[in-house]
């Protein structure tokens, strides 16, 4: 197949992947862009394991095709902050314990900063939805709910 040249603003940082069309946003932030925060779960956009930010709205990159951010901004947990200096929600995330296995974490912190972007003081009903579509096995949701509900000040 033959490849294609993709160019888009990936965690700030202006990109260019050379890649085939048929390749999934997924597959192109793991393989050749090292950003292994997302992960793949279902594979069909049901858990939510893999969302990333594509202009500010949360996508679940196993239904997008690499191609199709050409010329978008996308933002994955590596873009979020880093040692030094964590993102809000990255911090009240684990002062509130809201990660146990850590692999629905990244979809759940990108889902709520894309809530938090288009709505800076959300209700606990908001944060419910703009989740809803992030699968955890592990906390039950009490403590991520609680984690964007200290991230604004409630």
């Amino acid at each position: 197949m033959k490849k294609i040249e993709v160019s888009f603003k990936l965690n700030g940082k202006n990109i260019v992947v050379e890649t085939v069309p048929n390749k999934r946003l997924l597959d192109m932030l793991r393989e050749d862009l090292d950003c292994t925060s997302v992960k793949e779960g279902c594979g069909e956009g049901e858990c939510g394991a893999c969302t990333v930010l594509i202009n500010n709205e949360a996508v679940t990159s196993c239904t997008v095709l690499a191609p199709q951010v050409e010329g978008c901004e996308v933002l994955t947990v590596e873009g979020l902050g880093d040692a030094d200096s964590l993102d809000k929600l990255q911090e009240t995330f684990i002062q509130s314990g809201a990660v146990q296995c850590g692999f629905c974490t990244p979809g759940m912190l990108l889902s709520a900063k894309a809530l938090l972007i288009k709505n800076p003081h959300p209700s606990t009903e908001d944060i419910k939805t703009a989740i809803e579509g992030n699968l955890c096995r592990c906390t039950g949701y009490k403590k991520i709910i609680t984690a964007v509900e200290n991230a604004v000040g409630k």
